[in-house]
């Protein structure tokens, strides 16, 4: 006995390819707001670490100072993971997300 194939009738959204994620990037790096860290030092450590210019680095300082955040640094999810260690390394409160 043999049987004879069956042919499926597919809905539009099931016949539709699926959809490709976007490539890992960007995830981000925030610094957050302390009460225990200077401003100088926090200075310092953007351009220690990121090798931003004075300024640069000042004004996201002053960005974590007043806004409460900032963000200090773009990349794959695995750089971030990175920056941010090396920023709690120095003792900085430091997180990363997806920048959607």
């Amino acid at each position: 006995m043999s049987v004879a194939p069956v042919e499926i009738e597919r809905t539009e959204a099931e016949s539709a390819p699926f959809e490709v994620p976007d490539p890992d990037v960007p995830w981000v790096t925030i610094v957050h707001n302390d009460p225990v860290n200077l401003m100088t030092y926090v200075v310092y450590v953007f351009q220690t670490y990121f090798g931003y210019p004075k300024e640069k680095a000042r004004q996201l300082m002053l960005d974590v100072h007043h806004k409460g955040r900032a963000t200090v640094s773009s990349g794959t999810r695995e750089e971030m993971e990175r920056d941010v260690q090396a920023m709690h390394g120095f003792g900085l409160w430091a997180t990363l997300q997806h920048d959607k």
